[in-house]
Parts: structure tokens; C-alpha cells; sequence
């Protein structure tokens, strides 16, 4: 069962972290969800995980403003702190080991942000990175599957109820609402199939979001750059993902990931939209199993 943690922040944020396996791991996964989501978007790999690699830790949290993390400033709801939450979790629920970094969609961009403002940590820690279904040039490849004129329209209505949102503090999305969106939802994060528990566990984890969190963090999710950051970052095994029916980061995003990390491994899913770990679970494990190995098999026993 995963032992539940809480990591306290400079600021009183309080993160709720989930950790399963040996505490004297030799590698641990932390595994970083998308926006608006929560831990449990990874209960598939977490189940493959258990199976086979008894030996490695795993840790998932929810990041600040989501799931059952306590709520934060607006001036906090940006990468960048996400980025130093990261570092901060590490410090207090890894504190020894090597660590393979696991993020879907804001994750990943967390993960960038990590490795720009702390590389020296991240350089002591990181042994491995696996990129799902995200992008390291903010909106610039994000098109809705739409047209570009129609898509700027919606970008624009997006963005400025994203600025309403931030400002109705630690308040959740109503239920009824929710529901009644629910068909938005699967057309926007999946692809030609979707499995009813999934979008269902999709609507419960926007439904524990703030409102804060869910406009807050739209503006630095927009507008980060991070190539040049991975770059330096080619010697790491890597993998990246990206369904080919993905309306918020469609393959380009990952195209220009692995061009920067030349050895990384990339896998396009026929059909697949943003939710890959939960519409393509095999591909996504295979594809944190393969760098996991690598890691392992690179890590020096005691």
C-alpha cells in the first residue's frame, strides 16, 4: 500500500506525497502529473511498477493547488515553483539514490524547470527522464486540432477566463458543472477511445483542483522555453511520448524534446490523445521500463 507523506513548504504549502517500494532504493521514480490532475493518473504504471521493479521506489505528489495539496498564492501558481517544489520533495522524501523523472504534460514542463533553476542538484540526483505527452515551447505548437484562425480565438477565450479563475482563490469547479463538461473533456484530452473510468477519474481529480491552480498556472504554462535547458541534458537516458490525436501538445512538442536529446526514445501513439498513460498504458510502461533499466543496470550495487 503507499505510504502517504506530507512535505511542508517555505511558504506553508502543504504537498501530498505518495511513496511505494524500499525507502533504501538504490533509483527511485517520481512521476509528476499533468495540470488540473492528480497522482492518481498514474494508478497504471504504478501496478506495473510493483510488478516489476520490486526494488525501485516510487513516489507521486500532488502538486501545489491540486488533488489533496493545500492551496497557495496566486503570485506561486507558476512553473518555476513548481519547479523548486520539485527539488524541494526530493530533498525530504529521497534524500539518497538516484533519481528517473517521470512527468505527463505540466510535469514534464515542471521537470524542465527543475534542471534550469537548480542544475547542480539536478545534476547530483537525475539519472534518467521519461516524457509524456508534453512540450518544452509552451502554446507555440498548440492548435486544438483546429484551424489557426479558430484556434487563436479559442486561445484567447481560454486565456482570459484562465485570468477569472486565478482570482476565485482556493474555490473547487462545481460538480454539476463538471458533468455537464464532461463531454469537452474527452474530446480535448483523448483520442479515438476512451474508457468511461477514465474519463471519470479525469472529472474527479479537476473536480479537487482550486480555481487558482486552474487559471493560475495557464500563464507560465503558455509562454516557457526550455530547449536550450535540454540540451545540456543529453547524456540521461530518455524517452518521450506523444499521441498523434493530442489537441494540447500534438507531436511536435515531443519532436522538438527529442531533437534536443538526441538518444532519447521517442514513440508516437496512432490514435492516442493527451491522456497517454491512461489510453496507452503498455506503451508509456514500456517506455519508463527501458529507462529504468538502463538506470538500474548503470547503478553500482553496495
Amino acid at each position: 500500500m503507499p505510504e502517504p507523506v506530507e512535505v511542508r513548504l517555505p511558504d506553508d504549502v502543504r504537498l501530498h506525497v505518495e511513496a511505494t517500494g524500499p525507502a533504501g532504493a538504490e533509483v527511485t521514480a517520481v512521476l509528476l502529473h499533468g495540470w488540473t490532475l492528480d497522482g492518481r493518473s498514474w494508478h497504471r504504471q504504478l501496478a506495473a511498477l510493483r510488478t516489476a521493479f520490486g526494488s525501485v521506489r516510487v513516489v507521486t505528489y500532488d502538486a501545489r493547488g491540486h488533488g489533496r495539496s493545500s492551496c497557495m498564492t496566486l503570485p506561486t501558481a507558476t512553473l518555476a515553483q513548481l519547479g523548486d517544489d520539485l527539488a524541494a520533495v526530493l530533498d525530504a522524501v529521497v534524500p539518497a539514490g538516484r533519481v528517473v523523472l517521470v512527468g505527463h504534460s505540466m510535469g514534464g514542463m515542471t521537470i524542465m524547470e527543475y534542471a534550469h533553476r537548480h542544475p547542480e542538484h539536478f545534476a547530483r540526483r537525475v539519472a534518467g527522464l521519461v516524457f509524456v505527452s508534453t512540450t518544452a515551447e509552451g502554446h507555440t505548437h498548440t492548435v486544438y486540432g483546429l484551424s489557426p484562425r479558430i484556434a487563436r480565438v479559442i486561445r484567447l477565450a481560454e486565456t482570459t477566463g484562465a485570468g477569472v479563475l486565478a482570482r476565485c482563490g482556493s474555490w473547487r469547479p462545481p460538480q454539476a458543472l463538471l458533468r455537464a463538461l464532461r463531454p469537452s473533456i474527452r474530446w480535448m484530452l483523448f483520442g479515438d477511445r476512451c474508457d468511461p473510468a477514465d474519463i471519470r477519474l479525469v472529472t474527479s481529480a479537476v473536480a479537487r483542483a482550486s480555481l487558482r491552480s486552474i487559471g493560475g498556472f495557464r500563464v507560465s504554462i503558455g509562454v516557457q522555453h526550455r530547449l536550450a535547458t535540454l540540451a545540456a541534458l543529453a547524456h540521461l537516458p530518455a524517452a518521450a511520448l506523444v499521441g498523434d490525436r493530442d489537441r494540447l501538445t500534438p507531436p511536435p512538442c515531443a519532436e522538438s524534446i527529442a531533437a534536443a536529446l538526441p538518444a532519447t526514445e521517442l514513440t508516437v501513439c496512432p490514435g492516442a490523445g493527451h491522456m497517454l498513460m491512461m489510453e496507452r498504458p503498455d506503451e508509456v510502461n514500456a517506455a519508463l521500463s527501458a529507462v529504468l533499466r538502463r538506470v538500474l543496470d548503470a547503478t553500482p550495487t553496495r
